[in-house]
């Protein structure tokens, strides 16, 4: 049964059961389960691989000598460069797009194969770039220079086809999941992806030095068959014709990109937004950039590191669905705020008090449960506060600050702990200063989000 097929109808004694609607959508209660499994089982494969990628790729670097600025180049401002570039054209063009599977679920079919070739081409980067240096011979820059060529070449491919899909997936679910349960449902998200990080951090991270090359073919299988299925089943609704000023009028693309940022940034309740989600968004990023590399140089093993990861998603998940319920009932601003702020707390705690394998072990259990709370607590933030209409492009334009702090950010840390000799406990100190900023931020954005009308009478800025 199609999901927009999925009405009401009478029952005995004239007594309809409860639906739930978004847009032309219409949900009895076991659609909404549908909805909601689809949409997990697509998180699912999705979250194997987020949480799979990028920490097995810091082993391979590591294994071939790069640099912790080289690190945070490849890792975060690579990714940021690209969705800044390419999201809010991603993000436009979806808004505007109507055809017979949708406005979202053609932007997210697209990068499936791209991100399945590339799990594969890392997965044979160290053959690749063996070959690459034998062919070369004796104008090869060396084996490891080769390997590492290979690694940021198909890590460009994958985060490519990521930044696509992430541009747009949070638009699906704003357009198919009520808004009256998405913090739930949120929580629901949240307790799978953590789901996810338990299978790989408790049985399979602990391999990546050895068995890299399965849990890339296996995960990028995974991802390939379970986002593919999750994106044939969900069902989007019909959407009113496209009748903006841009689309009507622009006759250049200059036109169309000043009238983007006028849209986007002109307004000051959406400015602070984008300020206050961009600077909780990059709070965790350095401690979580650099959290492999500092396990190893305090002594901790990696196994235990992967079983210290899988003891923060198990608490994190018996969270999840509460802090979901509780962004439902006392809006998710209010819950960000705590968050932020609790989150402030564990990184001047690790920047005191971690010196040694069980002070270290402490700190990214705290680090974990806390930044998890964090992004429940915020996860149905702009399905909230952004207008509906345009919530991918408004997205993206949030995207493009976020984006050019985090390139920013990631090389200027990855400077710092080079020329500290690696003093990673550094990570703990700008996570903290960050967070601070975060919450001064998220504060005046609640001043502005009372003004508008607060919870029970907000309407976004048009």
């Amino acid at each position: 049964m199609h999901m927009s097929n999925m009405t009401a109808f009478s029952s005995a004694g004239n007594r309809s059961p409860r639906t739930w609607s978004v847009g032309t959508l219409t949900y009895s209660a076991a659609g909404l389960v549908v909805l909601f499994l689809w949409l997990l089982w697509g998180d699912f494969a999705w979250s194997m691989r987020d949480r799979s990628v990028p920490n097995v790729l810091q082993i391979l670097f590591k294994q071939h000598g790069v640099s912790d600025t080289l690190t945070g180049l490849l890792l975060s401002s690579l990714p940021s460069a690209l969705g800044m570039l390419i999201g809010p054209v991603v993000s436009y063009k979806s808004d505007r797009c109507r055809s017979r599977w949708g406005r979202r679920i053609p932007f997210l079919m697209v990068p499936v194969p791209v991100a399945f070739l590339s799990m594969l081409g890392l997965a044979f980067s160290p053959q690749i770039g063996s070959w690459l240096d034998q062919i070369l011979g004796t104008h090869s820059f060396g084996l490891n220079i080769s390997v590492v060529f290979s690694l940021g070449l198909f890590w460009t491919l994958f985060e490519l086809a990521s930044v696509v899909a992430n541009a747009v997936f949070g638009g699906l679910i704003n357009d198919v999941v009520p808004q009256i349960v998405v913090g739930r449902f949120f929580g629901l998200f949240r307790a799978f992806s953590l789901i996810a990080g338990i299978v790989f951090n408790y049985w399979l991270f602990g391999y990546a030095e050895t068995h890299y090359f399965w849990i890339f073919v296996g995960i990028g299988l995974l991802y390939g068959v379970g986002f593919t299925l999750m994106c044939l089943n969900v069902k989007e609704g019909e959407y009113p014709p496209v009748t903006e000023t841009i689309d009507n009028h622009a006759t250049t693309a200059l036109f169309k990109i000043k009238s983007y940022f006028k849209e986007c940034y002109g307004n000051p309740f959406y400015r602070t937004y984008f300020i206050a989600t961009t600077l909780m968004g990059i709070a965790t990023t350095p401690f979580n950039l650099y959290s492999v590399y500092y396990s190893k140089s305090i002594g901790m093993k990696l196994g235990m590191y992967g079983e210290c990861l899988a003891m923060t998603y198990v608490i994190s998940l018996v969270l999840a669905y509460p802090l979901g319920a509780m962004a439902d009932r006392f809006h998710p601003l209010r819950i960000t705020i705590v968050s932020v702020a609790l989150y402030a707390m564990a990184m001047l705690w690790g920047a005191l008090y971690t010196n040694n394998v069980s002070t270290f072990a402490v700190a990214l259990i705290a680090h974990g449960v806390l930044s998890g709370t964090l992004f429940t607590a915020s996860a149905s933030l702009g399905q909230r506060l952004l207008l509906r209409e345009r919530f991918a492009e408004l997205s993206s334009a949030g995207g493009i600050i976020f984006s050019l702090v985090s390139m920013s950010l990631a090389p200027s840390l990855g400077v710092l702990l080079d020329l500290s000799r690696h003093n990673y406990r550094y990570t703990f100190h700008v996570g903290f200063v960050i967070s601070v900023a975060a919450m001064a931020a998220l504060l005046l954005l609640h001043r502005k989000f009372i003004k508008l009308g607060g919870v029970k009478n907000f309407l976004p800025p048009r």
